[in-house]
């Protein structure tokens, strides 16, 4: 299984290739507000180290949300638009899952506590559980105050980690007899730990054509953009040379 992944729904920006199931290669690199400089160089770059092309992967992978909104959107745009020119369908992955992700291969723990900072004094939440290799939680996803977080969290219990910027701006965001908080080293996401939770959707079909492909915003009061703004972008860096080789020879073979 070939699959690239790109994330800039935080502040990181990254991507990763994974070759026949487990030869991984990444990029990433903090970068507020800079991730339409990096995201296409470091594809391009993965894509010459793996001496191949997009059109020889069988899928494209990108960070859904939630997370910044303006992240989001560059990284839809520009998954759509790669996708569309190598013919590739889509899978996005929530951004909470790839939080719980990384905090479990850096703890082992199969209970995480994903949080990140959504500002506007809210917070971006989703418990979330391994159980036989699948993470379960998305429908839990939400968007709150820190005050609602801790009511929800009065009736969790057990030893969970931690994930996620919102426990940073919010350090007693869960605290109470009963429940143990132990922090899984995971700040932000990104597109590592994006590439387990593909593959098994690639594997349970769980794929979609470009057109279908939607970001997470879970916030209803800031308005959405299309997400076919992905091929305009993708066509505006080719009108403007930023297009890079290895990425154009993927779309116009």
């Amino acid at each position: 299984m070939r699959i690239l992944a790109i994330d800039t729904a935080t502040e990181a920006c990254s991507a990763a290739l994974m070759l026949n199931d487990d030869v991984l290669l990444e990029r990433c690199t903090f970068s507020p507000r800079e991730h339409m400089l990096h995201i296409l160089p470091m594809v391009d770059s993965l894509l010459v180290e793996a001496g191949t092309t997009l059109k020889s992967l069988d899928a494209l992978v990108f960070g859904r949300g939630p997370g910044s909104f303006a992240g989001i959107r560059i990284g839809i745009g520009i998954a759509q638009g790669l996708a569309l020119g190598a013919n590739l369908p889509l899978i996005g992955v929530s951004t909470l899952a790839a939080l719980a992700e990384g905090a479990w291969r850096q703890t082992g723990i199969c209970q995480v506590l994903t949080a990140i900072d959504a500002r506007m004094g809210e917070v971006y939440w989703a418990p979330y559980q391994r159980k036989a290799g699948v993470w379960l939680g998305e429908e839990c996803e939400t968007v709150a105050s820190p005050e609602a977080i801790t009511s929800l969290g009065a009736m969790l219990s057990g030893c969970w980690a931690t994930a996620g910027t919102g426990w940073q701006t919010y350090p007693m965001l869960l605290h109470h007899a009963g429940l143990t908080l132990v922090s899984g080293n995971t700040l932000l996401s990104s597109a590592r730990n994006i590439l387990p939770l593909a593959r098994q959707s690639y594997q349970q079909g769980s794929i979609q054509p470009v057109t279908l492909a939607k970001p997470t915003y879970l916030r209803n009061t800031v308005a959405r953009k299309s997400c076919s703004a992905g091929i305009d972008r993708l066509t505006s860096c080719v009108k403007n040379r930023q297009i890079y080789p290895c990425i154009q020879n993927s779309i116009r073979q």
